[in-house]
């Protein structure tokens, strides 16, 4: 299993566990998850983080839990990801840089491919990454610019597995 963190950041030498910036509400006895950690993604679902860091973006895909009409909503798609046009031009133009790390230490949340340290990681690669467009479509996701992501919000009614990242940045999403 491949570990990773992406950011817009070159220089990481050590990620230090630190709280998220706003904490999420979370089930019972899941509070920690606001706490210290270091965050990480596994190579399978790598594809959620190939935008810059508060890019808002909705990004769906199938479980074996889908039903076929939903499946088909995806067309030959392994994953649909949906980002503002305002968006485009800084998907396009940035560089992110995909940091390894060893999976010793990490757990698994068993939650679209998140793991999480509670020590400092040391990371043992850093690559840069540009043409995030192309770097998802190499990945069998399909990008759609859409004006607003607010009409989107009914994608959580389907049996798709539907995660939205940064939508507090959306354009009109409150």
């Amino acid at each position: 299993m491949r570990l990773f963190h992406f950011s817009e950041n070159p220089g990481i030498a050590r990620f230090e566990p630190r709280p998220v910036r706003i904490p999420s509400q979370r089930s019972p006895g899941r509070d920690w998850l606001n706490g210290p950690l270091v965050w990480a993604i596994d190579s399978d679902h790598d594809f959620l983080y190939l935008f810059p860091r508060d890019c808002p973006r909705i990004v769906a895909w199938a479980t074996p839990a889908t039903s076929d009409a939903d499946r088909r909503l995806l067309g030959e798609a392994r994953a649909i990801a949906y980002v503002e046009n305002a968006w485009h031009e800084r998907l396009t133009m940035a560089t992110l840089h995909r940091y390894e790390f060893p999976a010793d230490g990490f757990e698994d949340l068993r939650d679209a491919g998140m793991w999480v340290a509670r020590h400092t990681v040391t990371p043992i690669e850093c690559a840069a990454l540009t043409r995030l467009d192309a770097a998802l479509a190499a990945r069998q996701v399909t990008l759609h610019l859409v004006d607003s992501l607010k009409p989107l919000k009914p994608l959580w009614n389907t049996t798709l597995h539907v995660s939205g990242v940064r939508l507090r940045n959306a354009l009109d999403w409150a």
